[in-house]
């Protein structure tokens, strides 16, 4: 009963359905919140999100295989589409944003989609999550196409919105992925590859923006470098290919140079200028002692791998 009126069966059903997930229940590490000093409330806190990696580590074989999966298809010209409500909405949006100056990509590559739009990065529209019909407009948008892969964010793994989106993806040839924090999860039944990292009950109560949220940026963390590497956008573990469009990242690029060549800062600046500050290409340029031209062929025909290119001459 509501206010003394019967709920809903459906409504009844989502909320025993909500009660049984492990990130809705209560953390009994943190009863006493609020009685706590402020070091003991930190030192909680601490503790638990410790408790993330170890779920993250449990899922490393699903990040592996989706992360091979997301290569192939960008191979043949496909987009990563991140799809999220909420704090899972704004992680995705925020990863997708990161990719074009880290790695040179288009930002048309990586692709972050949030329920009730970009308004939503700001204000919270919690009623947009509720729409599986939106979720699938929204794809519906930007063209998704069969050769794209959507990677759903929930931290529940019952997102209306996300589902939507999953279900439209999967009903077209493109690759569904669903990461989430509950294990068993409903996602399982939208997606292609799950990805559940089990981080249980939040130190807030209900609060998914906590270990939720740091497991799932962990979770991308690994999915958007991982692809990365596996298309040649780093050479080592430097980002060769980042887009130096600012004074710091210019730094970055001669600094990341130097390193490779050895060169003083005076002569790999007149490279890298001559390069139009594409530091995969100086680098080649320097090594094999040829011209800008010629090394941007030489990347090309190695599909933009530096070591390729370094091992083959």
């Amino acid at each position: 009963m509501v206010d003394g009126v019967s709920q809903p069966l459906n409504e009844m059903k989502k909320t025993d359905e909500l009660a049984t997930l492990a990130t809705e229940s209560v953390n009994p590490a943190t009863l006493d919140l609020d009685k706590l000093s402020t070091f003991e409330l930190v030192r909680v806190i601490n503790a638990e999100d410790a408790r993330v990696a170890g779920a993250v580590q449990k899922v490393l074989p699903e990040i592996a295989s989706a992360i091979d999966a997301i290569e192939a298809r960008m191979r043949q010209g496909g987009r990563l589409i991140y799809t999220g409500a909420g704090t899972s909405g704004r992680l995705g949006v925020l990863d997708a944003s990161e990719c074009p100056p880290t790695f040179g990509v288009s930002p048309t590559l990586v692709v972050g989609l949030i329920a009730g739009g970009d308004s939503a990065l700001r204000q919270s529209i919690e009623a947009a999550e509720d729409r599986p019909e939106q979720g699938q407009a929204d794809l519906q948008k930007i063209n998704l196409r069969p050769e794209d892969c959507v990677v759903g964010l929930t931290a529940s793994g019952r997102t209306p919105y996300v589902l939507g989106g999953l279900d439209y993806a999967h009903s077209i040839g493109a690759l569904a992925i669903g990461v989430a924090c509950n294990r068993p999860s409903v996602i399982s039944e939208h997606a292609d590859i799950s990805i559940l990292a089990e981080v249980g009950p939040e130190i807030l109560s209900g609060s998914t923006r906590l270990k939720s949220g740091t497991a799932q940026k962990m979770v991308l963390n690994m999915l958007s470098t991982g692809v990365m590497v596996r298309l040649g956008k780093t050479y080592g573990n430097l980002m060769v290919d980042l887009r130096p469009t600012n004074v710091k990242l210019r730094e970055r690029a001669l600094r990341l140079f130097c390193q490779v060549s050895g060169s003083d800062e005076k002569s790999a600046k007149a490279l890298l200028e001559s390069c139009n500050w594409e530091v995969k290409t100086a680098i080649v340029a320097y090594r094999l002692e040829c011209t800008p031209e010629e090394a941007r062929r030489k990347l090309e025909l190695a599909e933009g791998f530096v070591r390729k290119v370094l091992e083959a001459n």
